[in-house]
């Protein structure tokens, strides 16, 4: 993922883990340079071959850009895109900014655009305000208003915190039968605290492991029961391949990681963007081809621990082959036998993947019949 503007927002959720990524660039404009715009695009589509290439917009805030960057970026595509390439861009917003211009431009260019809804208004606003620590739900709302006038595709990425973790099925029903979403995404918020002698510690957002699963298994229930083909919930359909031996597809639950790199707007590519750290730095694409980064010693090495360093506890659990140990930035607990390394969501994870395998067995027998 790309992400041209840095950490900038013009938002301040208090459980966002990306704003303190601005210190890595003291005195930086937060803007990528036109020729290094120009490189991202070309070197990009050259890593891939015929078929679809997803270039995925984050920040961040990518819409504070403005839409001059984004027009310039359908021009480079157009102008380096091979024949057989289909570029596919995909934008995630807070949906603040979102105009009509906005939405008529999105809409032009077929856009796949997630926007970040955590609920009903009051569960919304719970950490996600403005740099001033105003509401943001309601400029939302009008954002994604903009987007349906305008048929713009669009998805909702819905992050599960202390806030709104009690609420599974009241956040699912606001989502699904208020704002009309039919493809969601539930992120954890796993915020880490920095207290002295605690190194699992958390924030006062982070959701709790147990309360996950609940969310989980409350969300889930309520969608096998009518909204199976209907509406489509990343994890549940990501599990569902797994069930069936199938690649997932979500980086958290697969057995290794090391492909979702994160581009910074300096040309600097980390590991992962919840890895947009110094020691995970793998080069800058003005001096390395992307793909070169990409498949380097360093990133392979970064992927394989993801399995390799699972304890004990996770290595004999049951429920490994579908969840895999989770994604290595939330294993900093104690497993049940005290060995570190373990994930913080684990008894979460637990919870919710031993509850849906009954129901994963007659769906994979509906779909063999």
């Amino acid at each position: 993922m790309a992400k041209p503007g840095g950490a900038i927002c013009n938002l301040d959720c208090a459980y966002c883990f990306y704003l303190a990524k601005e210190l890595l660039y003291p005195g930086s404009r937060f803007e990528m340079a036109h020729d290094l715009h120009e490189t991202y695009v070309r070197q990009l589509l050259e890593s891939h071959g015929v078929g679809e290439v997803v270039m995925a917009w984050q920040g961040g805030e990518p819409t504070i850009l403005g839409l001059d960057f984004f027009r310039r970026t359908i021009e480079l595509q157009r102008k380096y895109a091979r024949p057989g390439q289909r570029v596919l861009n995909t934008l995630q917003t807070n949906g603040t900014l979102i105009d009509d211009a906005w939405a008529r431009f999105l809409r032009e260019h077929r856009f796949l655009v997630g926007i970040s809804i955590d609920g009903p208004e009051e569960l919304h606003d719970r950490f996600r305000v403005d740099k001033g620590g105003k509401p943001t739900f309601a400029r939302a709302l009008r954002g994604l208003e903009k987007l349906q006038e305008h048929g713009v595709e669009w998805n909702v990425l819905t992050c599960v915190h202390a806030g709104n973790g009690d609420a599974g099925v009241r956040v699912y029903r606001f989502l699904r039968d208020d704002l009309r979403a039919r493809h969601l995404q539930f992120i954890p918020v796993v915020e880490r605290a920095a207290r002295a002698g605690s190194t699992g510690a958390v924030g006062e957002s982070s959701v709790g492991p147990e309360q996950y699963g609940r969310f989980l298994v409350e969300v889930f229930d309520e969608w096998v029961a009518a909204d199976v083909g209907r509406v489509f919930v990343q994890l549940f359909d990501t599990t569902f391949a797994r069930w069936l031996g199938l690649p997932g597809g979500l980086c958290v639950h697969e057995e290794t990681c090391g492909r979702q790199v994160a581009l910074e707007h300096t040309g600097d590519l980390y590991a992962c963007d919840h890895f947009v750290e110094p020691r995970f730095r793998l080069g800058n694409i003005r001096q390395s081809h992307l793909l070169a980064l990409v498949d380097s010693p360093q990133q392979r090495r970064f992927g394989l621990a993801k399995r390799e360093t699972l304890t004990a506890q996770c290595r004999s659990c049951d429920v490994r082959p579908l969840c895999n140990g989770g994604c290595p930035k939330d294993r900093f607990a104690l497993s049940s036998d005290g060995e570190p390394g373990h994930n913080y969501l684990c008894e979460g994870y637990g919870l919710f993947f031993r509850h849906v395998r009954p129901a994963l067995r007659d769906l994979a027998e509906l779909a063999a019949s």
